[in-house]
């Protein structure tokens, strides 16, 4: 493919034209990362290969990167340059729905994508030819199917728009995107960086799944918190409704539904076998699950059944003796008809047929939740007496606990039932999620029902997740400004006329202000320098700053003069807020200086809570013109909106008028 040669580049400052998937991104590799988020994406397209001119004029930089070196295995990162200016919508929805639709539009977008083989095809079909399938699309990074996909705005937030991993056919497994990912945007510096989680597994909602798990999102081990919550979820109903899955004891969900579903307490007790410690809770036992399919290979098996006890080489007791011993415990334990023994007892009966107590000791310490021939060997912690006790329970039979013998016969049965794979692992989990986490048992206790599936719903309705980097940018930004130099952090605040706050009768104006941007400038700089190079860096970031007035500086005590030196009036570091004032450009309103644009005068006030626009589907009432959610109205998803909506309050109204004559 003629567009890729890597020898097109001209400005590359390194000789190296393959760089390694792992370590892209790494300070040093192939950027030492410094300055703005600007500063950094300029830098890193130097070591692109620039390809051809893309559609709406787009320019589109390459990086071919190795992630096998044998087999050899590479993957293409694209770079695309987006004129904000030029695009047919300007605003950005994933702004609007993560809540940030106050932000200024900027200037330019950089989209950073993996292509997956189909849209790679898609690419190639272009570049052969122009009246290709992708020209129905309005650029080449809009086609879905990317193995990763991210944008960002040139005032660092960003957006990770997708991720792709082995459910998808892809050759790269999604941690390994994650950490690919992560590794960009903090080589670029970024500011902030939202994602919305629709993960699934098996059909399964892995932020459903991994919240009652681990208390947090599959995303959340890469440092993604909740952001924002659809149909009015707050963070701290999504943080209790976490904490109630993970809670929920086994052993009552065993009491309510094992009398209508007897699997599920079959799968409590495999997966209790399997594990080196007492699973007492939900949480519990998904995170063991999850933990263990992350070390089961594929395609074998794990295996529960234990003939005896793991010994070490150091060891200094033969393994005969520690299975000898093993089994005149669990003698002594089949004689207390399967109750709870206390350590001492168990040990006290031992001691008639084995007189090393070492041993002994030895033994006890490492039965705990082990299987010896057909019994599990229970240990716990009595939480009255505070003394360690043990139990049997017949594993040959999970539905019963009796004494009965099993001939020799049946070990291979009994290893064979005890053998768990990861497909067979996968199952239970989804048999799990289904029967519990989405509620769909039959028989269970309405109070139990009722609050799993609250919970359930409130994490499905947290989506919208954000990583913060502002305090790693700004600890980098610190350890590279000189002697000569030193740092503001300066902003343009706006008053804006026309975006009153719709959701308080009499509001005031709102006085909206840009991120703050860091000016690095000369210890004896002056205000007119200074503001110099604030009218310059903001113009350079955003759409609608090409033609704005700069006035005073807002909080800043004394009226400096245009020749005074910055640092004589104010110290190093300190944060500096401008007033500006927009003017009105042809074509460009206020409205078109935000990312919500026209949508700030759209009105939400659903039932749920919600006063902005989630993403989620809303119809609007005919009369009033107030947006609720179609869910919070009972209107299915599979049935269209109604053409004629009236809301509940303005059909109250309009029952109350008077009768015409």
């Amino acid at each position: 493919m003629s567009s890729l040669d890597p020898s097109g580049c001209k400005k590359r400052k390194r000789v190296e034209r393959v760089f390694k998937f792992k370590a892209f991104g790494e300070q040093g590799y192939p950027i030492e990362s410094c300055g703005t988020f600007r500063d950094n994406v300029k830098a890193l397209l130097e070591y692109g290969n620039v390809e051809m001119a893309f559609v709406n004029g787009m320019t589109f930089w390459s990086f071919q990167l190795e992630v096998h070196r044998h087999p050899p295995s590479h993957v293409l990162l694209f770079v695309v340059e987006e004129l904000v200016e030029a695009s047919p919508n300007r605003h950005c929805k994933h702004c609007i729905y993560v809540g940030w639709g106050d932000h200024m539009i900027c200037n330019k977008k950089y989209h950073f994508f993996v292509p997956s083989k189909d849209t790679m095809a898609a690419f190639l079909s272009y570049e052969g030819n122009h009246s290709s399938i992708v020209m129905g699309k309005s650029n080449f990074v809009e086609l879905n199917g990317h193995t990763m996909h991210g944008v960002f705005h040139s005032n660092g937030f960003g957006h990770l728009l997708c991720v792709n991993g082995f459910e998808t056919g892809s050759n790269l497994a999604g941690h390994l995107i994650l950490e690919f990912w992560s590794r960009l945007c903090s080589c670029l510096q970024a500011r902030k960086v939202s994602l919305i989680d629709l993960a699934k597994q098996k059909s399964m909602e892995l932020r459903l799944l991994h919240g009652a798990a681990y208390g947090q999102s599959w995303f959340g081990h890469w440092g993604y918190q909740f952001g924002r919550g659809t149909f009015g979820v707050t963070q701290q109903m999504y943080h209790k409704a976490l904490e109630a899955l993970q809670n929920i004891p086994l052993c009552i969900l065993a009491h309510h539904i094992g009398t209508s579903n007897m699997e599920i307490p079959i799968l409590f007790s495999r997966y209790q076998t399997l594990s080196s410690h007492s699973l007492l809770t939900l949480g519990d036992l998904l995170r063991f699950m999850l933990d263990l399919k992350s070390r089961l290979p594929k395609e074998s098996a794990l295996q529960s059944y234990n003939p005896g006890i793991l010994v070490e080489n150091s060891c200094r007791w033969s393994p005969k003796r520690i299975e000898m011993a093993a089994r005149v415990i669990v003698e002594s334990l089949k004689k207390a008809k399967f109750r709870w023994v206390s350590r001492q007892e168990v040990r006290d009966a031992a001691r008639a047929y084995v007189g090393d107590t070492g041993l002994l000791d030895f033994v006890l310490k490492s039965l705990g939740n082990h299987v010896v021939g057909k019994y599990l060997v229970r240990r716990c912690l009595n939480p009255v007496t505070k003394v360690l006790e043990y139990c049997l329970e017949d594993i040959s039979n999970p539905t019963s606990n009796n004494q009965e013998e099993v001939d020799t016969s049946d070990s291979n049965q009994l290893k064979a039932r005890s053998k768990i794979n990861r497909v067979q692992l996968m199952n239970d989990m989804f048999y799990i999620y289904r029967h519990i986490l989405r509620g769909q048992t039959k028989g269970m206790d309405n109070t139990i029902t009722s609050t799993i599936s609250l919970a359930s719903r409130i994490v499905l309705d947290s989506k919208y997740f954000i990583k913060d980097y502002t305090g790693e940018t700004l600890s980098k930004i610190d350890s590279q400004v000189g002697s000569e130099k030193s740092k503001l952090y300066c902003t343009v605040a706006i008053q804006d006329k026309g975006r009153l706050n719709r959701h308080e009768e009499g509001g005031e104006e709102k006085l909206i202000s840009a991120p703050y941007e860091t000016i690095t400038l000369k210890n004896n700089a002056t205000f007119d320098e200074l503001i110099s190079e604030v009218e310059k860096i903001f113009k350079e970031i955003y759409l609608g700053f090409k033609s704005f007035m700069l006035g005073s500086i807002i909080n800043l005590n004394n009226n400096p003069k245009g020749s005074d030196q910055v640092f004589r009036v104010t110290k190093t570091g300190s944060k500096l807020v401008f007033q500006g004032k927009l003017v009105d450009q042809m074509g460009m309103n206020h409205d078109g200086v935000y990312e919500s644009g026209s949508r700030q005068s759209v009105i939400v006030d659903c039932g749920c809570g919600t006063k902005d626009d989630d993403g989620e589907r809303m119809v609007a009432c005919d009369i009033c013109e107030v947006w609720q959610h179609t869910r919070c109205l009972k209107i299915p998803n599979n049935e269209e909106i109604p053409n004629i909506y009236v809301c509940s309050r303005c059909e109250q109204d309009i029952l109350v008028l008077p009768t015409l004559p």
